[in-house]
């Protein structure tokens, strides 16, 4: 085969994929205005028209849909992303299939640190009524399960450091931290009032629904930064790939890099977490899919990831809130349901499938 045809396959290919990320930014698109139409209370096509162009800045049709609606589709599209990059990022810098931040024991330091809030602090309450959870204090809250993530990540990164610890090491070790955060939950919560209980199971539901504008702009102004670094080091991280040694020869600070990236992806998502509870199995799911589709090079799998978590995470809260309507399913739950038995395929293909 000249270098001509080469050449040729090679555009194609590179054609093929790039139809896919665009198909895929194309969907994001189209279902995030879907979601905008749908939900527990049905609003007439041409309400929604004239609350989006300016026309109705009142009413409940303008409240669901500036309050609630907008606000968890933008909150499922960019913790989808940061979610899904993140663990993309991790699998490539510990060259391990089950690297995320949720095997990683992040999400369930986190869910520590905000039952450790709740409880300790006090941030958790019930209204009057007593049938209502409350977290009344959640800047508390998500700083206390920010902070615990991050000692997560910090005995991860001590490990890599100063033990030379491997890739299969500092995953196993993620899970035994997650195992040790699960039982200062369940110690916590043994210990705990009915009220506090309530509020910690609240806060553990994943759910994108729970954020504010300012802190969507907050974790925006977060995710989308950082994403633009790893998409900066891609060619680093698919020399990588190649292991250790040829990274070096190519010229890359591996461990530099390694640190580098597991300390701002798990940034990232500690940040999420924080903001929106555990939702399980994004970072694990979305890098493996399109990796599957698309190839491992990292200067597309990155990018690509990226949009495919937005668009995973918005179908799933999307089906979660229109499912057993007008009841609304946390879509941490649905993710959870999903990613399960992936979770349990790559454990049983173990580095086949890498």
């Amino acid at each position: 085969m000249d270098q001509s045809s080469i050449l040729d396959l090679y555009k194609k290919d590179i054609g093929k994929k790039l139809v896919f990320g665009i198909s895929i930014l194309i969907f994001l698109i189209l279902l995030m205005s879907f979601a905008v139409l749908v939900g527990p209370v049905n609003i007439p096509l041409p309400e929604i028209l004239s609350v989006l162009t300016g026309q109705t800045k009142s009413g409940m049709a303008y409240h669901i849909i500036w309050s609630i609606r907008m606000p968890q589709i933008l909150t499922a599209v960019i913790a989808g992303a940061g979610l899904a990059i993140s663990g993309a990022v991790m699998q490539s810098v510990l060259r391990n299939p089950l690297g995320s931040p949720f095997t990683l024991g992040i999400s369930h330091a986190a869910a520590f640190g905000a039952a450790f809030a709740i409880v300790i602090l006090g941030t958790g309450t019930t209204h009057s009524s007593g049938d209502v959870v409350n977290i009344n204090n959640p800047y508390i809250t998500t700083i206390s399960a920010f902070m615990f993530s991050m000692i997560s990540t910090g005995v991860i990164l001590a490990l890599a450091k100063y033990k030379q610890a491997s890739p299969e090491t500092m995953i196993l070790t993620g899970v035994a931290i997650g195992s040790v955060f699960t039982a200062g939950i369940s110690a916590i919560q043994y210990f705990a009032e009915d009220t506090a209980i309530a509020a910690i199971i609240f806060w553990q539901f994943g759910d994108v629904g729970k954020t504010s504008w300012t802190e969507i702009g907050l974790i925006t102004a977060v995710v989308v930064p950082l994403s633009f670094w790893f998409a900066y080091n891609s060619w680093n991280f698919n020399a990588l790939n190649s292991g250790d040694d040829t990274a070096k020869s190519l010229g890359v600070d591996v461990d530099k890099l390694r640190i580098k990236g597991m300390v701002i992806s798990s940034t990232v998502s500690a940040l999420i977490v924080s903001f929106v509870g555990i939702i399980g199995f994004v970072g694990l799911v979305v890098p493996h899919i399109v990796r599957k589709l698309i190839g491992g090079n990292e200067m597309l799998l990155l990018p690509f990831s990226f949009f495919t978590g937005s668009l995973l995470l918005l179908v799933s809260d999307t089906v979660a809130r229109n499912i057993i309507s007008p009841e609304v399913l946390p879509v941490g739950i649905l993710t959870s349901f999903l990613g399960a038995p992936l979770f349990i395929y790559l454990v049983i293909k173990g580095r086949e499938y890498w």
